[in-house]
């Protein structure tokens, strides 16, 4: 296979061809380190390479190899989100104002580990994974690999950029008011956000006060659904079978008709752009034409982001103290930490107390909808530096009205996932959201994978990564 097809070939394929002997977990690993050697200075999307380490534990995987182990990601190479732990570096979360190695590997990488996975880097996010943009005033500036004047978003955009240049086929990333689906509606890549508890986030409990959840980004539904098997846990009221086999059925044309409701509205009012409107309206018509009934509704949110907006501060607040060094914190993330702390501690409970009521009243989509469709995000993916040097209110107000579809979904815990959804003339990824029931990921695995096989997405690749 020619290096850089391979490069692309995706976590999946490259798992069956090191157990077929067609290719070594070195050649894959020392394919990826001189990819981010050359192509990662355009983008910044790499904080730190663990090369050494990866090609010594390349050569224990061909080791295992011919000693039989058969493990579902033995020798394939993956990126690590630089807020979640691997013993022996710092989780710097995007800032300069920690220096302590982890003393372990988090319970999400030890499970890759332990099916075989070889990490060999950790990716940029935002200071405290605040922001829908991957920049920060110690790390730089993260690009966008289908356009390096703009955003791959955040807070995972390191994670995104990534795998969507071909620097790794699948990388973990992590998602509190969207930040596995909007840096993948941005860079073209499928990213669903879990049911939460489904993977577990030790040694990290309640990330923003319940918000957080992890999972990755890849360039397919089948990457995805692959992961999701390795490291994710079953929960009371799942389907049965596998998630390789959710996926599976979907692209076979196994998927029986859902009954999908659609809808542009959004708690923030925001406008909606004309290229995210056409994305929108176009998968609709390729949903009837499979055979799906869409149906447009209103998502009942109401006052919802009177319970988003105080987890969320007082997640950057709780983020903020545990750091070693926390003067070091950027001004505006100071600001953020400042208003989070000097929340009433009843203002934060009662907004979790709200959950429940929250996600029985959106629940109501679901009592006649097996899936509920809207744009990805309300605009094109940010001009890279739009928010540089603004403060935390002008900053915040801002990205809100750029991210309007996922927050809601974090309060009341369900699945959701970003699905690409074209390109604008200029080359520019598209996306839309489907939200499922809760502990539904399997009918999101099934319907995007239908929807890839339809609108194929991950044979096209930017210019810059060849």
């Amino acid at each position: 296979m020619d290096r850089t097809d391979l490069a692309f070939a995706g976590i999946a394929a490259q798992a069956e061809l090191v157990r077929a002997g067609e290719v070594s977990p070195r050649q894959l690993v020392e394919l990826y380190l001189e990819r981010i050697e050359r192509i990662d200075p355009q983008l910044n999307a790499v904080r730190v390479v663990l090369a050494e380490r990866a090609l010594a534990e390349a050569d224990q995987a061909a080791a295992r190899l011919r000693g039989g182990d058969e493990r579902p990601l033995l020798g394939v190479p993956v990126l690590i989100k630089d807020d979640t732990d691997v013993a022996g570096e710092v989780t710097c979360k995007g800032s300069g104002a920690e220096d302590r190695p982890a003393g372990d590997d988090a319970e999400v990488v030890e499970r890759l580990r332990a099916a075989g996975a070889i990490v060999i880097g950790k990716t940029h996010v935002p200071e405290l994974m605040q922001w829908p943009f991957s920049e920060s005033a110690t790390w730089g500036v993260t690009r966008n690999p289908w356009d390096t004047n703009r955003s791959p978003g955040g807070s995972s955009g390191g994670s995104a950029a990534a795998v969507a240049a071909g620097l790794a086929g699948a990388a973990l990333a992590t998602d509190g008011a969207g930040s596995i689906r909007i840096p993948a509606s941005c860079c073209a890549l499928f990213g669903l956000k879990p049911q939460r508890d489904r993977i577990p986030t030790a040694p990290y409990a309640d990330g923003w006060q319940g918000l957080t959840t992890i999972g990755c980004v890849t360039r397919s539904v089948r990457d995805t659904a692959l992961w999701w098997d390795v490291v994710a846990d079953r929960l009371d009221g799942d389907p049965e079978g596998s998630f390789a086999d959710a996926a599976a059925r979907g692209a076979g044309g196994g998927l029986t008709p859902l009954r999908i409701a659609c809808s542009t509205s959004n708690p923030l009012f925001a406008p909606l752009g004309r290229e995210q409107r056409a994305a929108y309206e176009e998968t609709i018509a390729l949903l009837r034409t499979l055979g799906h009934t869409v149906e447009q509704v209103k998502v009942p949110y109401a006052d919802i982001l009177s319970e988003i907006v105080p987890r969320y501060l007082r997640g950057v607040a709780d983020d903020a103290a545990t750091l070693a060094h926390p003067r070091r914190l950027e001004r505006r993330t100071r600001a953020m930490a400042r208003m989070g702390r000097t929340l009433p501690a009843a203002v934060v409970a009662r907004a979790r107390e709200h959950e429940a009521a929250t996600a029985q009243r959106l629940g109501r989509v679901f009592a006649d909808h097996d899936v509920l469709l809207t744009p990805g995000t309300a605009q094109l993916p940010l001009p890279v530096g739009r928010y540089e040097g603004r403060g935390a209110l002008w900053t915040f107000n801002g990205v809100a009205r750029y991210t309007p579809y996922t927050p809601a979904w974090n309060v009341t815990g369900q699945p959701a996932a970003s699905v690409p959804a074209g390109f604008t003339p200029d080359g520019v990824p598209l996306a839309v959201q489907l939200v499922g029931r809760s502990h539904d990921e399997a009918t999101l695995l099934s319907l995007s994978a239908q929807l890839e096989a339809a609108r194929p997405w991950a044979d096209r690749r930017p210019p810059l990564a060849a």
